[in-house]
C-alpha cells in the first residue's frame, strides 16, 4: 500500500465505551442474546445511498460493509488508519490518479451469493446517478468511474488527487448488491420493500420490518469477518419520547438512545438500569429558512434577510437556554461543527438583545401594536418546526419563543411527529426548523449542509444557505493536497457562514444512553455508538427470552 500522504490528524477522539473484553469480558464462544432498542417514533427504512436518519444510519452500519474501516481517530486523510473489510488489500497507482481494491473472498451477500467487484461499481454508479437522488453524491464528484479487472479487483479512478480521495469511495461507498436492485428503476428506491431488498454482506441480516412497529436484524453466523456475538436486534417503535423512556424503565426494551439529564436520579435509583455518555458528533441548531415554503423559488419574506437573521441570533441567551434543558451535562454548541471537531479561531455572535434591537431598528422593523415588529404591514413572525419525539427540542422550541419575543418577534411552534418532521425538512416546508444533524468527519460534511451543493431536493442543505465565496473555499479545501492549506481554507469558510447566521447553533449532542445493566457494551465511537453492537455481548445467566413480547423467530439462513 503506498498512500498518497503521511496520515494527518482532524481531531482525536477516545474509543469510548466498558472495555469489558480487556477486564474479564466474555470467552470465545459466548455468544447470543437479543437487545430490543426503544425506537422514539415511526420510521422508514432507506437504503444505504439513501440515507438520511439516524436509524436508517445504524441499520445500513450493521446490515451492509464497506471496503474499508476508519481508523478510531477518524483520519480522513490518506489511508493509513484504514483497516480491511470486503477489501482485504488495496494498490495505488503510480500517479495516485487510481485505487486497485482486492475484494475478500469469503464475502458473502446474505443470500449465499458472493460480493464481486461487479457490486462495487454498480454501488458507485447507483450513489453518482441523479435518478438515484442521493444526498451522499456531493461526496463523489472526484470519483470519476469505477472498473472491474477482474471478479475480485474493482479499480476506482479519479478525476484529481485530493486529500480525502481514498475516505470517499472506501469509507463512505457502502456496498449494496447488483443482483438485487439493478432491477429497481433508482428514482423508485425509495419505495423498495425492505424485508426482500435489505440484503447486505454486514455481521447482521434483515429479516423483520412493519413500518410503525418494529425492525428486526438478525446474527450472520457465517459473516466472513466472524458472527457477532448478539443473536438478535430489534427496534421497537414508541409513539412518542414519553413512551419509549417507559418502555425502557419498565424493562420492556433494553436500550434508550437520549435519556433526559432530569430522569438521573430515576435511573440511579433503579437497579436494572444505568446511564452511559457517550461520544457523538451530533448537533443540534435552529435553522433559517431562506426560501418563502408557500412560494418556493422566492426568498422568505423575513428570514432571507441576513440582519434580521443576524439580530433574532444575538437576541437568543444560549447558555440560558441549555442550562435550563441540560442543567450541568449540557455542551454548547460552537459552530457548524461540533465540538469534537472545532475550529477553535471562529467567533460566534454575541448575546446582547440592545444589539438585536437596535439592528432591527435600522432595518425598518419597528415595534407595533401588541410588541410585535412590523416592517412595511409585514409582522416579524414565523414558526419553529419541532418533532415531538425530542423532549429537549420541544423544550428549546418554548424557550426560544419566549425569548425572542422579547425583542419583538412573534413565534410559533409547529410540532409534529417525527416522520413528519423529517418529511417537511426535507420537503422545505418549514420556516424555521430545530435540526439535529450530525455531519460526515471529512471535508465533504460541511459541502453537505453549508454550501450550495447540497441544495438539491435530497442535499441536507435544506435551508438553502448559499454564500459563492464559501463554495469556493470549500472547494478550495478539497482540491489541495496540502492538509494546512485546506484547515485554512475551512476556517475561512466557518466565519462565513457564522457571521452569514443561517443558524443559530445551541448545542451538541452528547447523549445519555440508558441500557440495561445486563448488557455488556463494547466500542463506542464518535460517528456511531452501534458500531461496536456485533461486539456487545449478554453473560448467558442474564438473558432473557424476548419470544414474549411476540416476536417471531428468525427465519433460517441460506
Amino acid at each position: 500500500m503506498r498512500p498518497i500522504l503521511a496520515a494527518t490528524t482532524l481531531a482525536a477522539f477516545a474509543l469510548t465505551g466498558c472495555s469489558d473484553r480487556e477486564n474479564g469480558g466474555p470467552g470465545a464462544n459466548e455468544v447470543g442474546g437479543t437487545v430490543v432498542i426503544a425506537a422514539p417514533s415511526a420510521f422508514t427504512l432507506s437504503l444505504p445511498p439513501l440515507v438520511q436518519d439516524a436509524i436508517s444510519r445504524a441499520v445500513a452500519d450493521l446490515v451492509y460493509d464497506r471496503l474499508t474501516e476508519i481508523g478510531p481517530e477518524l483520519n480522513t486523510f490518506g489511508d493509513a488508519e484504514f483497516t480491511p473489510r470486503l477489501a482485504r488489500r488495496w494498490t495505488w497507482a503510480d500517479d495516485s490518479l487510481s485505487i486497485s481494491f482486492e475484494l475478500d473472498p469469503r464475502a458473502r451477500w446474505h443470500d449465499g451469493r458472493p460480493v464481486r467487484a461487479s457490486d462495487v461499481r454498480f454501488s458507485a454508479e447507483l450513489v453518482k446517478d441523479r435518478a438515484t437522488a442521493s444526498p451522499a453524491a456531493t461526496y463523489f464528484g472526484n470519483l470519476d468511474s469505477v472498473t472491474v479487472r477482474d471478479s475480485l479487483t474493482a479499480v476506482a479512478w479519479f478525476r484529481e488527487r485530493a486529500l480525502e480521495q481514498f475516505y470517499n469511495v472506501a469509507y463512505q461507498l457502502e456496498i449494496v448488491p447488483e443482483h438485487v436492485l439493478s432491477s429497481t428503476p433508482r428514482d423508485q428506491l425509495r419505495a423498495v420493500d425492505v424485508e426482500r431488498t435489505f440484503v447486505g454482506s454486514g455481521p447482521f441480516r434483515m429479516v423483520r420490518f412493519e413500518p410503525g412497529v418494529r425492525m428486526e436484524i438478525v446474527a450472520d453466523t457465517t459473516h466472513y469477518r466472524g458472527r457477532p456475538r448478539l443473536d438478535r436486534v430489534i427496534w421497537s417503535v414508541s409513539s412518542d419520547a414519553g413512551a419509549g423512556i417507559t418502555q425502557f424503565m419498565s424493562g420492556q426494551a433494553d436500550l434508550w438512545e437520549s435519556l433526559p439529564a432530569e430522569l438521573l436520579p430515576q435511573v440511579d435509583s433503579t437497579p436494572t438500569v444505568r446511564a452511559i455518555p457517550v461520544p457523538s458528533l451530533g448537533y443540534a441548531y435552529l435553522a433559517f429558512n431562506h426560501r418563502d415554503p408557500r412560494r418556493r423559488g422566492t426568498p422568505h419574506p423575513v428570514l432571507s434577510d441576513r440582519q434580521v437573521r443576524r439580530a433574532l441570533s444575538m437576541a437568543l441567551d444560549r447558555e440560558a437556554m441549555l442550562r435550563n434543558v441540560f442543567g450541568d451535562v449540557g455542551v454548547m454548541s460552537v459552530g457548524p461543527y461540533p465540538k469534537a471537531l472545532e475550529d477553535s479561531g471562529v467567533t460566534l455572535l454575541p448575546f446582547d438583545r440592545a444589539a438585536a434591537a437596535a439592528m432591527l431598528d435600522s432595518s425598518g422593523w419597528r415595534v407595533g401594536a401588541g410588541g410585535i415588529r412590523f416592517n412595511a404591514g409585514r409582522p416579524l413572525a414565523f414558526s419553529i418546526l419541532t418533532p415531538t419525539s425530542s423532549s429537549q427540542r420541544m423544550r428549546y422550541a418554548v424557550l426560544i419563543q419566549e425569548q425572542l419575543r422579547s425583542i419583538g418577534a412573534r413565534v410559533g411552534i409547529d410540532a409534529v411527529d417525527f416522520r413528519a418532521f423529517l418529511d417537511r425538512q426535507n420537503g422545505r416546508n418549514y420556516d424555521a426548523t430545530l435540526n439535529l444533524w450530525t455531519p460526515d468527519v471529512g471535508i465533504g460534511g460541511i459541502r453537505e449542509t453549508w454550501t450550495t451543493s447540497g441544495m438539491s431536493s435530497s442535499g441536507n442543505n435544506h435551508m438553502s444557505y448559499a454564500n459563492p465565496l464559501v463554495d469556493a473555499l470549500v472547494d478550495s479545501a478539497l482540491s489541495t493536497m496540502r492538509p494546512a492549506l485546506a484547515r485554512g481554507y475551512l476556517h475561512r469558510a466557518h466565519q462565513l457562514i457564522v457571521d452569514d447566521a443561517p443558524a443559530v447553533w445551541l448545542y451538541d449532542y452528547a447523549p445519555l444512553l440508558g441500557l440495561h445493566t445486563r448488557l455488556r457494551p463494547e466500542g463506542m465511537r464518535p460517528n456511531g455508538w452501534w458500531i461496536g453492537l456485533p461486539e456487545w455481548w449478554i453473560p448467558e445467566d442474564e438473558r432473557i427470552d424476548r419470544d414474549r413480547v411476540g416476536l417471531r423467530p428468525a427465519p433460517a439462513q441460506p
